[in-house]
Order: C-alpha cells, then structure tokens, then sequence
C-alpha cells in the first residue's frame, strides 16, 4: 500500500495494517497467494494448445478468444481448427507465423504421442501425464483457478445469507430469534455430507448447482458470530439514540450496527473460503461434483487413487492442494490477529483527541 493511502485510514485501520504486516508468516502467504491466484487468472496464457496469437495473410487472430474454422485459413472443413494437426501448422506457418504458450498443452488436451500413460514427467510435460494423458501441470493450473473461483463466489454467498439471517436474530431477538436458532440447530443435525450427496447425485452436476447446494449449509458458520455482535451491539447508546430519532431498523442495522459485525465476520472468511474448496475437492473426488471433464484437484485425487503405480499424480496434486489450504489458514490467522480488538484498540490507547479508545468504531 502506498503512503498516500496509507494516510487516509483511520487510526486504528492503520494499526490493524501494521499487525497484519508484523505477522510475517500470513502477510507473505496473503502476496503469495495473490500471484499464485493472478497466474492462474492467466491460465490460457500459459498453458493451453491454441497460439496465444497468429497472423495469417497479414491479419491478426486471437484463437484463445474467438473461434476460427479450418476454412478460414485455407482448408477444407468448416469446423474449428486444430491447431495441434501439423496440416493447420503448415497453413499457418507457410502464410504467416504463431506465439504459442510455454505449455502447449490445455486441461484437456490429449497427447497422443505416448503409447503407456500415466507419463512419468519429461521435459515435454513437467509434471507428467494422467491415465487419459492429459497434461498434469495444466489441469493443476485450471483447477487453482476454479477452485479459488468456486470458493470465493461460495464464500461471498454463505456471507450475505449469514450476516442478513443473524443480523435480524440479533437485533430483533423475540420469536425471530428463537425460530431462526431452531432453524440453524436443525441444519446443524443434519448428515450434511450424505445430504449433499443425495442432492448432487439428483440434478447433472455443474458449478451452478453445486454452489446452491453448498449455500443450503455454509451459511450456518457465521450466523451465531454475527448474532452475537448484534445481540451485544444493539443496546449501544448511539443505536439507542438512532431509534429515539425515528431512524429505521434497516438503516440502523446496516449503517450503524451491522461495522461492528464486520469486524468478527472478517476473520472468519479466509476459513469459511478453506471450507468452500475443501468441500468442492471433497464432492469432486467422490464424484458428485463437477463435470468429469472439468479441472478440478478432485478429479485429480480420484485419479491418482486409481493410478498408484504413478506416484507423480498424487504428490503434484496433494502439494498443490496443501499449498492452496495452507495459504488460506495463514492468511485468515494474520486477519484475526488484526482484527483482535486487544491488539488493534491497544492498552490504554488514546485518540486522537487524547480520549481513551474503549471501543471499536462505528460508521
């Protein structure tokens, strides 16, 4: 962050900053996984068997971004190109040139040169083949992507349904609340795990039913943090005067009661984010989740099961996984710990206006 903005936060925001960066350990792992996650953005750049670019007949084509048939560059079938056929090569290269990614090789691109697969790593494929032989690295590299993908749009879900279900428990209390706790002790009974199942194997598996199907439960884990800080934070004196002033409970809620639950909610996400792709690669490695076809660590796990005599399939994928996991449980450890009103606040800390800070800010 740049001092200049760095100079707009408010005392104890710069404070949290400087805790954050003091743990040294998820203050790297937030920037690792942030170029980790930029790269697996850039995917197609890097590894895929379309040419990033190519001209032919002193036009430019995009192939990773449109879609280009074989008779548009001077052959005969009407369907897309393969680029990979030495005949569309040849076209290409006789009529103008390409720029390939460093990986010639997509998710799903089958490299028919090996006659035994699963392929040991070479220099041809650094990681090795799986048992359809299809690049290792490549699918590694997707499936950080959709994974991460996956776990924040679920994350971002489990957060609104959470935060709205335990605001109004704990700011209006009465027979919401306890109706809304009957609610979430039901939920909580359940087979979670078989029920997902169940729910998975009934619909065709695709990204936007399993994240349905996981917003049924992942909400659950913030509720009672931020029904808690709204049970606590509603007999604040402002919120007091806010009501005696004829201000709506919407606008009390989420303008003035609703920073202080933020506060407790944001140190959960980065592990509400871990549980998000654990239970991905979970339905993925039994079955019940995405498409087959899809690259996901899963897929990759069930895999590697069913190919023990290659050895290079399970410890790529399980390093790739534990790194990803690891990361995020490092980083949510550095949030907690900034977000720590003993830490942040400070003993005895005063204000700017030399008043003792004794509680978090409001808006």
């Amino acid at each position: 962050m740049d001092p200049k903005t760095r100079n707009k936060l408010s005392p104890i925001n710069r404070r949290r900053l400087e805790i954050f960066k003091s743990n040294r350990r998820g203050y790297y792992s937030f920037w690792l996984f942030v170029v980790l996650f930029g790269v697996s953005l850039c995917a197609e750049l890097i590894a895929n068997d379309k040419p990033i670019v190519f001209s032919y007949a002193d036009e430019l084509y995009f192939p990773i971004w449109s879609v280009y048939t074989e008779s548009e560059l001077g052959g005969v079938l009407r369907t897309e190109a393969e680029y990979r056929d030495p005949y569309v090569m040849n076209l290409i290269e006789s009529h103008g040139w390409a720029v390939w990614p460093p990986i010639r090789f997509s998710f799903n691109t089958i490299d028919y040169t090996y006659q035994v697969v699963p392929a040991p790593p070479d220099t041809v494929h650094i990681l090795g083949t799986d048992g359809q032989g299809t690049d290792i690295f490549a699918k590694l590299l997707y499936g950080f992507r959709l994974s991460v993908l996956f776990g924040i749009s679920l994350t971002i879900i489990s957060s609104v349904i959470g935060v709205t279900v335990g605001a109004l428990q704990g700011y209006y209390g009465g027979l919401i609340d306890l109706l809304g706790q009957r609610l979430v002790e039901i939920q909580t009974g359940l087979p979670i795990l078989f029920v997902l199942i169940i729910l998975a194997s009934i619909v065709e598996p695709n990204i936007f039913w399993l994240l349905g199907i996981l917003s049924l439960f992942s909400w659950m884990v913030l509720v009672g943090v931020v029904r808690a800080e709204f049970l606590r934070a509603r007999n604040f004196e402002f919120v007091r005067a806010a009501r005696g002033l004829g201000v709506s409970d919407i606008k009390i809620l989420y303008r003035h009661v609703l920073p202080n639950a933020m506060v407790a909610t944001l140190t959960y996400l980065p592990f509400v984010l871990n549980g998000s792709i654990t239970s991905l690669t979970a339905l993925d490695f039994l079955g019940f989740g995405l498409p087959i076809d899809s690259p996901s660590f899963g897929r990759l796990l069930s895999d590697a099961k069913a190919n023990l005599q290659a050895p290079w399939m399970a410890l790529s994928v399980f390093l790739a996984l534990a790194t990803l996991l690891s990361l995020l449980i490092f980083i949510g450890e550095a949030v907690r710990d900034a977000l720590d009103p003993r830490r942040s606040l400070g003993a005895g800390e005063k204000s700017e206006g030399g008043t003792e800070i004794v509680g978090i800010q409001t808006a």
